[in-house]
């Protein structure tokens, strides 16, 4: 089986000493993505606005290796406050549709940068 490492143009930089996701075979595993505006390492205001961009980060890191949200089978919810599960449920359906992913949601008693949302995903990607 071969291993890539993804770096995608227009995510925002890793925070950290990782990559953006590793695809190793068929399956793509991301890191976890915050809510940072690709343009200006920035959270923007708000759960519901970093969940969106945090999406739109992990559809930005699947798209370098031809993947959609589509072909995501789980994900991993990190929230700062449990207590936004429902607003992050709003936020979520917006994305992923049809046969969505399987999907864990925690909160964690912190995030990087101060984010208010991460998610992370396993893709299958032919």
């Amino acid at each position: 089986m071969t291993r890539e490492t993804i770096n995608a143009q227009g995510a925002p930089a890793a925070v950290g000493p990782y990559v953006h996701a590793v695809k190793a075979g068929e399956l793509v595993f991301t890191s976890g993505q915050l809510g940072l505006d690709p343009a200006t390492g920035t959270l923007p205001e708000g759960v519901k606005a970093q969940a969106r961009q945090a999406i739109k980060n992990i559809e930005t890191v699947l798209g370098a290796v031809g993947c959609t949200l589509a072909d995501v089978v789980k994900t991993t919810v990190f929230l700062a406050d449990i207590n936004d599960f429902a607003v992050i449920n709003e936020v979520y359906a917006e994305f992923f549709t049809g046969e969505t992913p399987a999907r864990s949601c925690v909160q964690a008693a912190a995030l990087p940068k101060g984010g208010l949302f991460e998610i992370e995903v396993v893709a299958v990607c032919k």
